[in-house]
């Protein structure tokens, strides 16, 4: 006879919110990089900021797609620091294009989780004391600070403001792709659904600014991965590239969520053996 143990991993908070983050940086890219690929004409716009035309921009949108989809495939196999500090600098970079192009600023914080998600993300992992550092692997942390974690809440509830401020925004100024979401809904008054979904999303984004309420995350979370859903075009591209934004939610509820009453210092348990 013998005896069999079976080693059972504690899942942590901090481990939870790590691979929940991580995935939504690999979405984020990926999405991204997929309308390069398709070569989104909208695109062109922003190519147009630096005085690029539309021939050299539908050559480059492929390029750009293939190198986003890249750098999503790194952080999903060997998650490099460097690269998800790249992915917060070009998200923010591409968010910013909007405005400059002629959309409406909304259009850059709606897109806050293409870059806080990845920041947050860093934030959770250990500081960089060395530049070498910056070129390794990330590591999964076991247990944080409370005054780290604090931090990292706070960018994910600033971002999580942000994007759902943003889409809000967008709703009551009557953005046309939402109307037709609307309108291909069956809302006769997409006006007055465009208004009263955006009054929802900017009461809910001050809510979590203010006092984050961990039992109403998960409809604010079902809610943003809804309404993604119902794009013209592209729809499951849209959807991909908003990983950032369910990945915040996500990871804000799993911030607010107690702690389990077990020992902080233990790591692992064992299970009683059985004879076989």
């Amino acid at each position: 006879m013998k005896c069999f143990f079976y080693r059972i991993k504690i899942v942590t908070k901090e481990q939870k919110i790590y691979y929940t983050l991580r995935f939504a940086a690999v979405m984020c890219f990926i999405g991204h990089g997929a309308f390069g690929i398709i070569t989104k004409p909208i695109w062109c716009n922003y190519f147009a900021v630096f005085g690029i035309g539309k021939d050299t921009a539908y050559q480059l949108m492929p390029v750009i797609g293939i190198l986003d989809i890249l750098a999503g495939l790194i952080i999903l196999i060997y998650p490099l620091r460097i690269v998800i500090l790249w992915l917060v600098i070009w998200g923010l970079f591409t968010a910013t294009l909007r405005p400059l192009s002629g959309e409406p600023f909304a259009e850059l914080i709606e897109r806050a989780g293409n870059f806080g998600a990845p920041l947050a993300l860093l934030l959770l992992t250990e500081p960089v004391k060395r530049l070498p550092i910056w070129l390794q692997k990330i590591k999964v942390p076991a247990q944080l600070p409370d005054k780290h974690l604090k931090k990292m809440e706070l960018c994910l509830r600033v971002t999580a403001f942000l994007l759902l401020a943003g889409h809000g925004w967008l709703n009551l100024i009557g953005k046309k792709a939402l109307l037709i979401q609307y309108a291909s809904l069956g809302f006769r008054q997409t006006q007055q659904a465009a208004f009263t979904a955006g009054l929802f999303e900017v009461a809910s984004a001050l809510l979590i600014l203010i006092r984050p309420p961990r039992s109403l995350l998960i409809l604010f979370l079902f809610w943003k991965i809804g309404t993604e859903l119902f794009y013209p075009h592209y729809e499951i591209f849209e959807w991909i590239e908003r990983g950032g934004s369910y990945g915040t939610l996500l990871a804000l509820w799993f911030t607010l969520q107690p702690d389990p009453a077990i020992n902080q210092d233990t790591k692992q348990q064992f299970v009683k053996p059985f004879t076989a």
